[in-house]
């Protein structure tokens, strides 16, 4: 099922500290070589934890379809806020027949996590099955569950999504869910895969307003006959999201397989759709996609970073070639490097969308034909703001 319309991503340029003296005896020379230089100062932004609880029973093949191939838009959206937020995100299905019956037939597939590549991973591992969905389940297991924020600034939410009877669980109220997320001060908007039309949708609509959120409605159907567009600047952008995999210096016992799972959901985009690839490669070249845990480009953003304090055998080989006092360089060298191709990424992303948005004024769209990436961004970006967080312009 192939949706369409996205929002081009501005990638952020990484900033850059100053130079810091490196001590020698007073014996020796002074070399020629460049100093080691400063780890890049962390960049501090408020929490949003998002939570994305997904059908997957047997007809819910098209928002699936969906969600492999728009999550890097929204990404690309969430990265428009100022100041730039810490996003975790986590996923949850519901509604597929092989799920335990004692517990809704609800399943957490993944915890709060800023790692988006394992998120696309379970995305595209989701397969359908016809079951029972359990809209108050779902919503009241994610409340429960998860790790929540506790900063007072953060913005959660949760957003179910479904094309069945939002009140059929017999154990779980609508109602306690809405006042257990109120007290949580957690948001709960709901994404109705259906007509709109049919006299299933205001029961979807009535419990976001409980939860203090916001209601949308996505006819599947018509959302299927929406035009793709292509551009010149496409093959560029996929091109150049390779590109950067190659700024990564993977550490630790991590770093492999976050290495490994980086090209892997490369290809997992690629195999969806030319959109999800050049939304991937786009999020990639922005300030959400962060891999600290394994790479060390990513981790010396951290406050306090020391690249001495990393052990021996968890540095990867190019920087055990190298005298300590040159490592920290060497990952300068690449921080520069990974902050041209973004740059790059960034300027054709711009060129891109303004082609895009010229096709699409052709023919525009009802809220029905929306996509769920549209109704995912529209939704949070005015939560956002309500968290006093501001939506960067687009580039013309």
């Amino acid at each position: 099922m192939t949706l369409s319309f996205r929002i081009a991503a501005l990638a952020s340029v990484i900033a850059l500290a100053t130079v810091v003296a490196v001590p020698i005896s007073a014996d020796e020379p002074k070399p020629d070589a460049p100093k080691p230089v400063a780890a890049p100062a962390p960049v501090e932004g408020k929490p949003i934890d998002l939570v994305l609880c997904l059908d997957v029973s047997g007809s819910m093949n098209g928002l699936i379809d969906s969600a492999k191939l728009r999550l890097w838009d929204i990404v690309n959206e969430l990265a428009r806020l100022k100041p730039t937020p810490q996003l975790r995100v986590a996923l949850y299905s519901y509604g597929a027949t092989n799920y335990p019956a004692d517990k809704g037939w609800v399943k957490k597939d993944l915890d709060l996590t800023e790692d988006l590549d394992d998120v696309y991973k379970v995305l595209n591992a989701y397969r359908i099955g016809g079951g029972t969905e359990l809209v108050a389940r779902v919503s009241e297991t994610s409340l429960k569950e998860q790790k929540w924020s506790a900063d007072k600034g953060a913005l959660k939410l949760i957003f179910v999504c479904g094309n069945e009877g939002v009140d059929q669980d017999k154990q779980v109220t609508l109602d306690s869910v809405a006042e257990l997320a109120k007290k949580d001060g957690v948001i709960i908007n709901t994404i109705y895969c259906g007509t709109g039309t049919d006299n299933i949708a205001p029961g979807w609509a009535k419990f976001a307003e409980k939860c203090g959120g916001k209601y949308m409605n996505i006819d599947m159907n018509k959302a299927a006959k929406q035009v793709v567009v292509k551009t010149e600047y496409d093959d560029q952008i996929i091109k150049l999201g390779d590109e950067l995999n190659k700024t990564y210096v993977a550490y630790g016992k991590l770093g492999k397989k976050g290495a490994e799972n980086q090209v892997a959901q490369d290809k997992n985009a690629a195999t969806a759709a030319p959109g999800a690839a050049i939304g991937r490669a786009e999020s990639k070249a922005g300030a959400l996609y962060r891999n600290s845990t394994w790479d060390l480009v990513d981790k010396m953003k951290e406050k306090d970073f020391d690249i001495t304090k990393i052990k021996e055998e968890d540095l990867p080989d190019e920087l055990k070639k190298l005298k300590p006092e040159e490592r920290l360089a060497y990952l300068k060298k690449k921080t520069e490097e990974r902050a041209e191709i973004q740059k790059k990424i960034a300027e054709l992303s711009v060129k891109r969308q303004k082609k895009i948005d010229e096709e699409l004024a052709k023919t525009p769209k009802t809220d029905a034909e929306k996509a769920l990436d549209e109704a995912l961004k529209t939704i949070v970006r005015d939560q956002a703001k309500g968290k006093g967080f501001e939506v960067a312009p687009e580039k013309k």
